[in-house]
């Protein structure tokens, strides 16, 4: 009975992750939620906690199942730096492109709406994004590059991969990411040269 319950509530977290990312924070109402999780608005605070908590766990859990793809992505990094992280950003290209998920990033929706969230979720997307740069900057220093070029590429690719995500909200075509992530690609592949 246990896994039933727990499977539950992981399609319950599955459902309102959904709902906020489709929605944001803000526009998201307890009515929105009783109704994509299939709970009674007692079952989700019994459940979950308030609001804040309930978000709180979807960016949690939508950080957990990305940053398990990108760190798988990125493992290659000391052998094959250019091919991890195009295999990084190809998980963001896969994601824009899965129907079964909204566009852009939960994590990069909660950062831009961080003015007029609580500190504690404003606070935990800068956890976020700060694991993400962190990520990167780790694969690229195992990949021989300079430090201070390692921060520097992982702080720009950090950003690039947060800007797919707001392209694709706006109904960017693959090829035109693929071009965005190509230009990045280009000058990695020109500072991993130099340093051979």
């Amino acid at each position: 009975m246990a896994g039933k319950k727990q499977f539950d509530v992981d399609i319950a977290l599955d459902a309102a992750m959904v709902q906020f990312w489709r929605a944001g924070y803000a526009d998201t109402s307890l009515d929105d939620l009783s109704r994509t999780t299939g709970l009674n608005r007692s079952s989700l605070y019994s459940s979950f906690g308030d609001k804040d908590s309930l978000y709180l766990r979807c960016l949690d859990r939508y950080a957990a199942r990305y940053g398990n793809r990108y760190d798988q992505a990125l493992s290659r990094a000391p052998e094959e730096p250019l091919q991890a992280v195009r295999a990084f950003f190809e998980v963001t290209l896969r994601r824009i492109a899965d129907p079964e998920v909204p566009d852009g990033c939960l994590i990069a929706q909660t950062a831009m709406a961080g003015p007029v969230l609580s500190p504690t979720i404003a606070a935990h997307a800068r956890e976020a994004l700060g694991s993400q740069h962190a990520r990167l900057r780790n694969a690229l220093n195992a990949s021989q590059l300079a430090e201070a070029d390692a921060e520097a590429f992982a702080v720009h690719l950090t950003a690039v991969n947060q800007s797919l995500a707001v392209m694709s909200r706006s109904k960017a075509s693959q090829e035109q990411l693929r071009t965005v992530i190509d230009i990045s690609m280009n000058a990695l592949s020109q500072a991993l040269q130099a340093r051979s």
